[in-house]
């Protein structure tokens, strides 16, 4: 029997390779709404965080998905991910 592929995403701000399930897709749609997408299917431009408190902060203060989205970040995207994230 084959082993599936696992498919694998980088994480903008701490550049490591993980797990697709393992890491929270922040897209920009074609609307230019900016939103976070749970089910990893909404169209548009992705970009993958850890679900590591550091790596959102960090991400938030290089601001490192402004220019992966190329768009201006709410400060709600952070709120939600801080709610979801756990603590380092």
């Amino acid at each position: 029997m084959k082993t599936r592929k696992i498919p694998m995403r980088k994480c903008v701000a701490c550049q490591e390779m993980k797990a697709k399930k393992e890491l929270t897709r922040i897209v920009r749609t074609p609307e230019g709404e900016v939103a976070v997408d749970l089910s990893g299917k909404k169209s548009g431009r992705g970009a993958y965080l850890c679900h590591e408190a550091s790596c959102i902060e960090s991400a938030q203060k290089k601001k490192v998905l402004e220019s992966h989205l190329k768009t201006k970040i709410p400060a709600e995207v952070f709120e939600q991910l801080q709610k979801g994230s756990k603590t380092s």
